[in-house]
């Protein structure tokens, strides 16, 4: 029954951000006013299973009670409804027992998404070029503001490097698996015999972070500014755009020189320090998912990858949940949702089992 004591006080909770949300007073105030409306859309599907769920216990009351009618066709039909309703509470069980995962509190965050050529040479820098094209498409669908930081050109097309900006609902949660290096096996433009050629390319996903979001005291940060060069160091900055952050009680040090803004360096470089605080400061559990993520990025070598794109077959493999699929041509216009929804479902069920050891 701890399922539904659980459920209902969120039904509970649900109904008074419903009340709140009508109240002129929070409606004048937005800083508030936008947390309850988040705070409501969260619990919104969670309580649209609860109450179909709770529809199905009251059909299968009743149908029990019908069972005992002396009428046996009713009787026949109360058995064939209660056994519908037993598999529907069931799925709904199933269903809202992911739900109710908490979340991870860095999935609301934005995030400064980093493609980088891996190994291959120019057919690396290609392939950064086709990721970049493949999570603009991906971004727009989803509603995401996205805007380049900085760019590294390839030499013949695509990128080195190329950082970007990323803003809206819920983006380091559905961008947060895809940190890791990419493999590509394809026949390059270049290659005369048709000899297909494996490169990779490498993307970091890292949550834009604010010095509230951790234990960390303003007064303890020296932030220094240097010249920097911009657009792939193609153009001289003749201003201090490039921005240091050094934490004092710690001696870490994070920088950026990505822009040529000194505003979204200061982001940046913060967000960096901010990691590499966390990461040398959690607990132990902690520390190794930090370490676990991290081996994800790797060093962009073809043989250190999380997911293959096979070019000749059509075919994109991630190899953390062994997917495969045979729609690369769609994958690389933007169309990831299926496997970002495969990756996110199994780490709850992986939370769900951790759950329950925790609990045997």
């Amino acid at each position: 029954m701890d399922l539904i004591h659980k459920l209902e006080s969120i039904h509970e909770r649900f109904q008074t951000l419903e009340e709140r949300l009508s109240d002129p007073e929070l409606v004048s105030n937005i800083n508030e006013y936008t947390k309850t409306s988040k705070e409501y859309r969260d619990l919104e599907e969670i309580v649209r299973l609860y109450l179909e769920y709770r529809k199905n216990m009251d059909l299968i009351r009743d149908a029990k009670e019908l069972i005992q009618s002396e009428d046996s066709e009713m009787a026949e039909l109360a058995r064939e409804e209660m056994k519908m309703a037993e598999n529907k509470l069931e799925e709904l069980e199933a269903e809202l027992k992911v739900k109710l995962v908490p979340k991870d509190p860095e999935d609301s965050k934005d995030v400064i998404f980093e493609i980088r050529a891996g190994t291959g040479g120019n057919e690396a820098s290609l392939f950064a070029g086709d990721l970049f094209r493949m999570y603009t498409r991906f971004f727009d669908m989803q509603g995401f503001k996205w805007e380049v930081v900085s760019e590294n050109e390839g030499s013949v097309g695509g990128f080195s490097k190329i950082v970007l900006d990323v803003s809206g609902t819920d983006v380091y949660g559905k961008l947060k698996f895809e940190s890791g290096a990419h493999r590509v096996q394809r026949v390059p433009d270049t290659e005369a015999s048709g000899r297909v050629h494996t490169s990779a390319a490498t993307v970091v996903v890292m949550p834009k972070m604010e010095i509230e979001d951790v234990n960390i005291n303003k007064a303890d940060l020296r932030v220094d500014t240097f010249r920097s060069s911009g657009a792939g160091g193609q153009h001289v900055n003749k201003t201090e755009s490039g921005v240091r952050f050094t934490h004092l009680p710690t001696g870490v040090v994070a920088e950026s020189m990505d822009s040529r803004s000194q505003h979204k360096n200061r982001e940046i470089a913060l967000g960096r320090l901010i990691q590499k605080i966390r990461e040398a400061t959690v607990s132990a559990h902690e520390s190794s998912v930090a370490a676990q993520r991290r081996s994800l990025v790797g060093s962009g070598d073809r043989s250190d990858k999380i997911r293959t794109y096979n070019f000749p077959q059509n075919r994109v493999t991630d190899h953390r949940i062994n997917l495969t699929l045979y729609n690369l041509s769609e994958v690389m216009d933007g169309h990831i949702e299926e496997i970002i929804e495969a990756l996110r479902v199994a780490e709850n069920m992986e939370k769900l089992r951790q759950g329950d050891e925790g609990n045997a």
